[in-house]
């Protein structure tokens, strides 16, 4: 799957929890933008862990600050 995919998977996932329907790109924030709390974010990973099936592991989700960090390390964990 390459990083188009990914993109368009995930920008149908962040949705539901997309509540202030901000507009997304690579440089849109979780905690700032989205305003994310700590549930939510951990209720987003759970959801692109299982559509993915993978692992994002605790230590890379405290280097994920927005949307294109997060899609390129999915595009990374998804060809390992």
């Amino acid at each position: 799957m390459d990083r188009a995919e990914v993109d368009t998977m995930i920008r149908s996932l962040i949705e539901p929890f997309n509540k202030k329907e901000v507009a997304i790109t690579d440089s849109t924030t979780f905690a700032n933008d989205l305003e994310f709390d700590s549930l939510t974010v951990m209720d987003f990973v759970a959801e692109i862990e299982d559509a993915f099936d993978i692992i994002i592991s605790m230590n890379q989700q405290a280097e994920i600050e927005n949307y294109g960090q997060l899609v390129d390390a999915v595009t990374k964990l998804q060809a390992d």
